[in-house]
């Protein structure tokens, strides 16, 4: 299974490479700031069988 994703950042559109593993739950969320602009991230993470997803969005 895929455990690294590519994402955009919600701010500043960037390009972002994150690692997530199904070991630390089915459905996960954690915010880290962007790489590039440093604002906040908030990710959504699930998975699902062979199958894996992440949607992100602005934190607060």
């Amino acid at each position: 299974m895929e455990t690294n994703f590519l994402v955009q950042c919600p701010f500043c559109g960037e390009q972002i490479w994150m690692e997530f593993y199904p070991e630390d739950g089915s459905q996960q969320e954690m915010v880290t700031d962007c790489e590039v602009c440093c604002n906040p991230i908030l990710y959504f993470v699930t998975f699902k069988g062979d199958e894996a997803r992440v949607r992100v969005e602005r934190a607060q």
